[in-house]
């Protein structure tokens, strides 16, 4: 049975909840990941102790250079170990920073 831990940010538009399965953290985020919250976003998945990553990303509607960042980081902790399913704002952040050819990015 997954674990649950809701993270909330004092942030209008930013919500993570993380559930572990296992060796699993998966990490529902939800709202507008910018340098106020990709730091939150992080912590939430780094916090569990887990081997591998799922990042949804479905219900993001902004992301910027430090959610970037943030997602860099979170690839680096979990080498070939992490999957992300981006919203439409988010491939397109990936797509024109170079970035939507990653291993890690799905397509649902």
């Amino acid at each position: 049975m997954p674990l649950c831990n809701r993270v909330s940010v004092d942030q209008d538009f930013f919500s993570v909840t993380t559930s572990v399965a296992g060796d699993l953290v998966t990490a529902v985020v939800t709202g507008e990941v910018d340098m106020s919250t990709a730091h939150s976003m992080v912590e939430a998945v780094t916090g569990q102790d887990a081997t591998a990553a799922v990042l949804d990303l479905r219900g993001v509607t902004f992301f910027d250079s430090a959610a970037i960042h943030a997602l860099v980081r979170l690839a680096e902790r979990y080498p070939d170990a992490l999957r992300v399913l981006p919203s439409p704002q988010v491939h397109r952040v990936l797509d024109i920073s170079g970035l939507s050819d990653q291993p890690w990015l799905t397509n649902g």
